[in-house]
This record gives C-alpha cells, structure tokens and sequence, in this order.
C-alpha cells in the first residue's frame, strides 16, 4: 500500500531517470515545437505538453513490454491511459503549487547530492561523470535546467509528502481485532453421523412420493441447452479393412526402433567428483569408518543429490568405470574410480535388468501401427474429394451415399462425450456451430474426417419425468437420508445433554484442539469451521451436509497462541493499517490542494498531443 505512497518521492526520480531518460534513446521523445505549451495549470504551475507526451509514452512503453505488442495512440486511448496521465500530472502539479505557497525548497547542496548518486549518470567507474549526465539528458530531449528544476521540485513534493504521512499510526484495537479473528482458537468434540447410524433403513419411495419431489423441485431436474446435429464421419477404423500390411514393413519397423525392444543391463547412478584422486580416497575412507555419510560429503561439496544424479546408464556411459559400479551391489559405493570429470565416488542406487522384447511379442502392436499410419494417409486423400462434394451443394445425407461417411445424429451439450463428441475437435465445431454455417470436413484428433451441421437448438427445459426418474430417486433419497441423520442426531444430543459423554452414544468422534477459523478438517461442510466459531462453550449443534450430518459441541474459546508466527501476523496488520491510514491521508491532501489550486485543463490541448502521435 505504502508503494504508490512512495511513487511520489524519490522513488519516483529514480524511475524517470533510469527507466524513462535511458528507454527515450531507442524510443524517441517527443518534442512539440509549435504553438501549443501547455496542456494547463494548477494555481501558478503549467504542465508542459512535453512533460505530458513523455509520460504518455512511458506509459505505452510499459505496457507493449508487458504485452510484447505494439501500442498505437488509439489503443492508449482506449485503456484511458492518456486521462490517467492528465490526472497523474495534475496532482504532481497541484503538490509543487502547494510546496511552492509554503516556501519549500532544497538548496543546490543537496541538489547535487540528488544528482551525482543516480546510476543513469555514473560512468564505467561507479562516479558521477558529467559527460554521460550530458549526453543522457541530451537524448531525452531535456536540457540541464530543466532537469534540475524537475528534481528540484520533486525533492519539495517529498518534504509535503513526508510530513503528511510521517508518524501515521492507527489504533493498536484494529490490529488486535483483526488478529483476534484471524488467529481465535477453538477446542471441540465431533461426531459424523452415516447411514450405518439410523435405527431403521431408510423406506423406498413410491411412485407418488416421487413424482411430487419431482413438482416441488423442478428446477433442478432440469436439460441445458441442446444442438440437434446431424453429422458424417470417418475414422482410421473404417478403413482399416482396405489396408493391407505385410510382415517385412512389420520387420523393418522394428529394427528401426530395436532400442526400445532390446535395452542393455543399467544402472540408476550417483557420481561425486573430487579435484584428485587423493581427496576421493579420503571421502571414501570417511564413509568407511562411519565418519560421514555419502550425503553429508555432498551437502560437504556444496551439492545437492539432484546435482551429482545420473540417472540411468549403461556401462558404455561409464568408461573405465563401469565394471567397478555393475559389480557393485545396490546402495554401495565405490571409487576413487575415472570419469570424464576426474576422479569420481560413484553410488548405486538400482538395478536394472537388461530387457529384450522379441519380435513376436509386438507384432501385432506394430502392425496396428503401420495400418492406422496406412489408414490415415487414405482419408487423408478422401478427405479432398468429400470436401468438393460438399463444396457442390451436397447434402451430408447425399455425400454419405456417395462415399464411405457414416452418418449420424446427435443431441450435443458441452457435457457430451460419446461417439464423435469423444474427441476435442468435433466438440469445438459443435460447440460454435450455427445454422448459417455450411458442412466442411474437419480432421479428427485421431486423423478421421466428420461434418456436421446443425439441425435445431433446444432452449433449457425441464426434464420429463420419466427419463429423469433415477435422478429423482437418487435426489429424494439424499434428501430423507439428511433428513432421518439430523432427527437422528437430534436424539443423541438428548442424550448428551444427559451424560455429557459421546462414547455413551455409540458414535465415533474426534476431539479437535486449539483449531482457527481457517482449519480444514476433511469431509466436513465447506462452513463447518465458521459454525463451529459461532457457538458458545457447551453448546450442541448439528451440522448437516451433502455427506452426511455432523454433531459438534464445543469445548473451549481460546485466544490466539503466543507464536511468532502470530507476533509476525499482527505486526505485518499493523504495518498494512498505518500504510492505508497514511496512504487516505496523503491522498486525501492531494486532492484538496488540487481543488484549493483550481486546477484548468485544456482538452483542446490535450487533443492537440495526442494528434501529434498519429
């Protein structure tokens, strides 16, 4: 919060120069010669309509960085960058008026103390140099004094903005309030409630009781919007009987993929490398005796096991090393051996078997493969010739005719999944179809074919009865067993209003301890930890849910825990309260020195600028 306070002090100097004075060299600053000075003023101050288009275009800049696009004057327009320039300028303007009317300055002396320490001006040596301070004001189209006046005056903003926001602090009460609600504690005793608890199984429900849940609860038995669509189709599987492959195709796919039918013993791998073999031996000898372990001389190398992980290898990636490490025995290691490293403890961490796939074994895998291939390509030489069909005026009804097109019917919403609407591609043309839209083939994920066009759109309506029974059923259901679980649960409390004790009830519970509002605790409602903070100490409440019905009583109100984590939660709540305070405060100000200042914009001008851009 306190960032935007602070984008009026020296902050703000920082930017302009380092960002704004340096990114003018490639971008080009603006510079209006004509009759046109300024845009307005506030009190006794202008704003120059350079002042405006430099910050217009910083702005721009910015944003086609974050974008990577180009921003034309129309597009700034149109976020309304150029009024929030207008303003931003108005309230800098309004604030050096009011710095001006209370006889704030800075004196030459720390002007220069200003200037020397921003880096934009520092040469190859870290000092100020004045010829790169030239030559940088030189190509943001800025000379000398006006620079100096402009930090000049930001530095008299700062003087009003510090002693506006300087000392704000709001009263320890919100802070502790908010720390109170945020870190509060709560101790409970809770039981969940399942079927398994009713005294008696749940009735079936007759055909009345169903029908009239069915009335009552409409709403939610209702279809989505429907498209009737009517669709041609062909897939790799059509065609496949038109596909002939024969067993040298076969073989020749497999010689050209042996590695991955036919893979070398290996090893999964860990490699520690030493400037000499003197060190690796002195490592090894630690782990030896017990000194140290395998990790501990990695974390020792400034390592992580990630950095040193090999992965799996075959004893060709290892050289001379590789006997050592594949007679070695999971979870050895052993060294000082070679690598193209140098001197190296290596760690085996598994073992895997050499593997070799036969040829019979993926025959018929590979064959499968080659005809889909086979396949693809033939509807891909189709597809062309379907296309003109349907190009000609042809139906869908009359191009499946002609042609090896399957036609079907569907009525699809985005919940659809079956048949065509099993691939993304059809899903997205169904989706965006509409009835001035002609049939045109489209490629399935799977290099099939379909069109498709669409026939009618069904609003949402309600479901008749009959093809949603089950789902009433299922709904009624749930319903009467919430129902039956909370008369239930109302009994227990009875009982333990008596007793007090929850093992007398049978149930299983949990006693939960010092938990905050913000605890989750599974299969609970998304509320329960809220209505467990509503409740007094003793209190019974039975908490019901779409899993089932919860009973809770609760133990104990606790204030936060003396942690430094809460110590740290309230601290950064008071940091946020007295930066909002100060941040209301000083914005507050600058508003009513801008009106105190009777600020005058000339749209005119201001038109006149952006024109300039075009």
């Amino acid at each position: 919060m306190a960032v935007r306070v602070k984008n009026l002090s020296k902050t703000f100097v920082w930017i302009i120069v380092g960002l704004l004075l340096i990114g003018l060299m490639g971008f080009g600053a603006t510079n209006f010669s004509g009759t046109v000075r300024t845009i307005g003023s506030v009190g006794d101050q202008n704003i120059s309509v350079d002042a405006f288009a430099r910050e217009l275009q910083r702005e721009m800049r910015a944003i086609q960085a974050q974008t990577g696009q180009p921003m034309t004057i129309a597009d700034a327009r149109s976020y309304g960058l150029d009024q929030s320039v207008v303003a931003r300028l108005t309230q800098l303007a309004a604030l050096d008026h009011e710095a001006e009317q209370l006889g704030l300055s800075v004196g030459d002396e720390n002007l220069q103390r200003e200037i020397v320490r921003i880096p934009a001006f520092q040469g190859i040596d870290g000092k100020f140099d004045r010829e790169t301070y030239r030559f940088a004001l030189e190509q943001a189209n800025l000379n000398e004094t006006v620079f100096e006046d402009d930090l000049r005056a930001e530095s008299a903003r700062t003087l009003v903005q510090s002693a506006i926001v300087s000392g704000v602090e709001m009263p320890d009460t919100m802070a502790d309030t908010l720390t109170d609600y945020i870190a509060a504690r709560r101790s409970f005793t809770w039981a969940s409630l399942g079927e398994d608890s009713l005294s008696e199984p749940l009735p079936e429900p007759t055909e009345a009781e169903l029908q009239a849940y069915y009335d009552e609860n409409g709403a939610a038995f209702t279809l989505p919007e429907t498209k009737k669509i009517t669709y041609v189709l062909l897939t790799p599987a059509d065609v496949l009987d038109d596909v002939a492959v024969d067993e040298d195709s076969v073989r020749r796919l497999y010689d050209e993929r042996i590695s991955e039918f036919s893979q070398p013993e290996r090893r999964l791998v860990e490699r520690l490398v030493y400037p000499n073999e003197e060190a690796a031996s002195n490592a090894l000898a630690q782990i030896e005796v017990g000194g140290a372990t395998f990790e501990s001389l990695v974390q020792d190398r400034g390592l992580e096991l990630d950095d040193i992980d090999m992965g799996d290898v075959i004893a060709s990636d290892l050289g001379d090393a590789a006997d050592e490490v594949f007679s070695a025995d999971v979870g050895d290691v052993v060294g000082p051996l070679p690598s193209d490293l140098g001197p190296a403890l290596f760690r085996v961490n598994g073992k895997l078997d050499a593997r070799t796939t036969t040829f019979e074994d993926v025959e018929d895998q590979l064959r499968d493969e080659l005809a889909g291939d086979q396949a693809r390509r033939q509807i891909e030489a189709r597809a062309e010739p379907i296309e003109d069909i349907l190009a000609g005026g042809a139906t869908l009804e009359e191009a499946a005719e002609e042609t090896e097109l399957t036609i079907g019917t569907l009525q699809w919403t985005p919940d659809s999944a079956e048949g065509p609407a099993a691939y993304a591609t059809f899903n997205e043309a169904a989706a965006n179809v509409t009835s001035e839209d002609f049939p045109q083939i489209d490629f399935l994920d799977d290099g099939g074919i379909f069109a498709l066009r669409l026939d009618e759109t069904l609003p949402e309506r309600p479901e008749p009865f009959d093809s949603a029974r089950d789902k009433v059923a299922e709904a009624w259901r749930q319903d009467a067993l919430v129902a039956a679980l909370a008369a239930r649960a109302e009994e227990f409390v009875a009982t333990l209003n008596e007793s007090g004790d929850f093992a007398e009830t049978g149930l299983s519970f949990k006693v939960e301890n010092g938990l905050t509002r913000t605890a989750y605790i599974d299969q609970t409602p998304a509320d329960f930890m809220n209505q467990v903070f509503e409740m007094e100490t003793g209190e019974y409440r039975v908490i019901t849910g779409e899993a089932g019905v919860i009973i809770v009583r609760l133990e104990e109100v606790l204030p936060p825990a003396d942690t430094a984590d809460v110590r740290d939660l309230r601290q950064s709540l008071t940091t946020q309260l007295d930066q909002s305070l100060s941040q209301a405060l000083f914005a507050a100000y600058a508003r009513d020195a801008q009106l105190r200042a009777r600020a005058r914009i000339d749209q005119r001008s201001v038109e006149a600028v952006l024109g300039s851009f075009n």
